[in-house]
């Protein structure tokens, strides 16, 4: 599973013209899954994000994580966080979950989630058209794979 992490002021997500899914300070997750992904991966990655040290804290410094500011999560699946660019110029998802199995994993992950935290989750929607709308804080972006984590 790979997640692009992006700390914002503000996202929301828009599908067919209406808001789907909107949150202030905080972070959007833009999720991938691969073939494979295990409820053990889920739970490492969401610990991980919820202890991630990337908001400022009185002095400045990247010191507290998204629960010490009281922020919210948007999290949004994106299956071509998998593509594969070794050959060719046209990116390959073959390791990506089909469209069935990431829609189950993606709905697993956000339970699990919710099951951990009382902070707001937001989500976007699963397999739509959707625009992402956000105001990047810093910029800060981190990306985290949980195949990586060794």
């Amino acid at each position: 599973m790979k997640v692009v992490i992006q700390r914002v002021e503000s996202a929301q997500v828009h599908v067919a013209g209406h808001v789907v899914g909107a949150i202030d300070k905080g972070l959007l997750l833009l999720l991938g899954f691969g073939l494979d992904e295990s409820q053990h991966d889920m739970e490492w990655l969401i610990q991980k994000v919820l202890n991630l040290r990337i908001f400022k804290d009185a002095e400045g410094v990247m010191n507290l994580n998204v629960k010490e500011i009281g922020g919210s999560l948007l999290l949004v699946s994106q299956f071509t966080l998998m593509a594969q660019t070794k050959k060719g110029n046209r990116p390959s998802y073959l390791k990506a979950a089909p469209p069935e199995q990431a829609r189950v994993y993606y709905q697993t992950f956000v339970n699990l989630f919710k099951s951990k935290t009382e902070i707001k989750i937001e989500q976007g929607e699963f397999g739509a058209d959707m625009k992402v709308c956000l105001v990047n804080d810093g910029p800060v972006t981190i990306q985290i794979d949980s195949q990586a984590r060794d």
